[in-house]
């Protein structure tokens, strides 16, 4: 290792690192860190005990670390598993609107999916002397992952769905779903079909299974048969929900009055594909989603909608306020979802 790397937890050019400041202290490296760039979550005493000693020593935190005069960055991290995608593309719109009106930056991490990206930004170099605070979007997280976030030393809340141990804002999903399927059993579908989200179950993100479990326990609790033949799954794209439409009708024997999609997206692939096969919606086949899509109401979808903007604007106001020395301003809440009756539904012929 060069002199230079060498020096890279070093603060200026004194010599003198943050672990001998922790050392003489008796606290840990990171409580140095958060004492000398103004975090909260250290208390007054400590963080006067601490510069008091990196005083003594010498130690003068580096410029990235403590963001000069202010101990901050003044830069929020999103880390999204995509931004094409209309719940992702709206919530970082909400972050950044919070964020503009705090005079805070936005620096977003893209994991662009499940590609090799991932390993080098769930590696401490993501976080390390560049933001504040991460917003985490909903996705799904390897256990790597999930211990990496756990052992990040800054506020993080995640928006549209449950990590284990974090605070997390977001519609409760089993909820939603079941709002959805009852919506169809109330009309007097009894033939309902699942178009449910994508099957990675060994990650751990539970939105596709909390409206899996939704969608069965209302059919069973209705006494109406779920039948496998009618389980689909699709990756919340519209074209998933054509593919998936097309396993469907192409199977033989009776087809469903009605589908319940995980997601708008998927509900907008179904009804485009039916127009293309005859199906007429709703006459033929009733389709509702979760969303309220930008697009749903030009089609006149049929949804269980939510506002992901608001979501994350509240979740990146909770870190700033939790920034700003108000502990406990970072909590777990749920956010409201409401029934959209459109032109997507109707009784069964």
């Amino acid at each position: 290792m060069s002199k230079t790397s060498g020096r890279s937890q070093r603060g200026g050019h004194t010599g003198v690192s943050i672990e001998d400041v922790a050392a003489a202290a008796g606290v840990s490296t990171a409580t140095v860190s958060r004492a000398v760039r103004g975090l909260p979550r250290v208390s007054p005493a400590t963080r006067e005990k601490i510069l008091e000693v990196a005083g003594s020593l010498g130690y003068v935190a580096s410029s990235s670390a403590s963001g000069l005069a202010t101990g901050r960055t003044r830069t929020i991290g999103v880390l999204a598993p995509f931004v094409s995608r209309w719940f992702f593309s709206k919530a970082i719109e909400g972050a950044d609107r919070e964020l503009h009106s705090r005079k805070y930056n936005l620096s977003l991490f893209n994991l662009g999916g499940h590609g090799s990206n991932r390993e080098r930004l769930f590696s401490s170099t993501m976080v390390y002397k560049q933001i504040d605070a991460l917003l985490v979007l909903c996705m799904s997280l390897t256990a790597e992952e999930l211990e990496h976030l756990h052992k990040l030393d800054i506020p993080l809340v995640v928006v549209g769905g449950h990590v284990e141990d974090c605070a997390y804002i977001g519609i409760n999903d089993y909820d939603a779903a079941s709002t959805a399927v009852r919506h169809l059993l109330d009309l007097g579908h009894k033939d309902i079909a699942l178009l449910h989200g994508d099957d990675e179950t060994d990650l751990n993100f539970d939105v596709p299974r909390v409206r899996i479990r939704a969608f069965q326990e209302v059919m069973t609790d209705a006494g109406l048969e779920v039948r496998p033949e009618w389980d689909q799954w699709g990756d919340f794209t519209v074209a998933s929900g054509q593919q998936a439409f097309n396993r469907l009708w192409g199977q033989p024997g009776r087809k469903p009055t009605a589908i319940f999609c995980s997601s708008d997206e998927m509900a907008m692939g179904v009804i485009f594909e039916a127009g293309r096969h005859g199906v007429r919606v709703p006459e033929d086949l009733s389709v509702i989603g979760i969303d309220d899509h930008d697009f749903s109401s030009s089609i006149g979808l049929t949804t269980v909608g939510q506002r992901p903007d608001n979501q994350a604007e509240l979740a990146t106001k909770m870190l700033l306020d939790e920034l700003d020395g108000n502990p406990g301003a970072v909590h777990s809440e749920v956010a409201p979802h409401k029934l959209i009756v459109r032109e997507t539904t109707a009784p069964p012929a």
